[in-house]
């Protein structure tokens, strides 16, 4: 599929009470889709996401290698008054163009001297081939692809990652359900593990503490012995370097596992 070789923009508004007009060129994309249906729900920052919106403007930097690129994303960002264009080492939000999205690309744009969290809205023009815990080790809060780049859609993408949403296609959420479920069916079941790296009897135990029981409340609960109470429980704690109980409780719950 050929993609679009430059950023096309939108049409401004006539009246303030009509939509928008526009061209062909910025509502078609590949596949005979609008740019917007193509983005799938959530382009929008949700209401409780803008309300953790600084009030001043988000600053944004553009990294592309290409110039014409760099030019055409810093004119696209600079329509928005709610975003100011800064430096890649001031900026809350990157926008990243690069051609192919694989394992190598994302982690050199891990590097970037960005201060953290890094945050990264991605602009891809061929395909996606990369490893999602790649992705998001590299800081990729949103995808785009090049031919949706649109100047409101890049806006509202950086809007969103900065208020802490992510926005993916569906594309590479499909490739996120796959991937998620090779790494638990190869990796953590045959091991007895969760997602979260604790099992399910460790998880028991920590909601039985939660809830207040003792170790021979525990004990009494789960059949077993209470020594291997204490066991399982030092277990984690030693495993996740967790300093108590109480400690593990509270992993727990932040990462709602109970």
């Amino acid at each position: 599929m050929e993609v679009p070789p430059r950023l096309v923009p939108m049409r401004r508004q006539v009246e303030p009470d009509r939509r928008p007009t526009t061209s062909p060129t910025s509502t078609g994309s590949p596949g005979g889709r609008r740019p917007h249906d193509a983005a799938g729900p959530g382009l929008r920052p949700h209401a409780d996401a803008m309300r953790r919106l600084p009030p001043a403007p988000v600053s944004v930097a553009v990294d592309a290698a290409d110039p014409v690129t760099h030019a055409g994303l810093a004119a696209g960002l600079s329509r928005g008054p709610e975003v100011a264009l800064t430096t890649v080492r001031e900026a809350d939000v990157v926008v990243a163009a690069i051609r192919t999205a694989d394992n190598s690309t994302l982690e050199t744009l891990g590097s970037l001297p960005m201060p953290p969290p890094a945050r990264i809205v991605l602009v891809v023009s061929d395909g996606w081939y990369a490893d999602l815990t790649v992705a998001a080790r590299s800081g990729i809060r949103a995808v785009l692809w090049r031919a949706e780049a649109q100047p409101q859609s890049l806006i509202r993408a950086v809007l969103a990652v900065a208020a802490g949403e992510a926005l993916l296609p569906s594309a590479v959420q499909g490739e996120l359900l796959d991937q998620a479920d090779r790494l638990q069916r190869n990796v953590l079941v045959p091991k007895g593990l969760t997602q979260s790296g604790l099992n399910t009897r460790e998880i028991d135990v920590l909601r039985l503490v939660a809830q207040g029981l003792d170790l021979a409340e525990i004990a009494d609960t789960m059949c077993y012995s209470e020594r291997n109470i204490k066991k399982i429980l030092y277990g984690v704690i030693n495993r996740l370097g967790l300093r108590n109980r109480v400690h593990a409780v509270s992993y727990a719950i932040r990462n709602r596992l109970i």
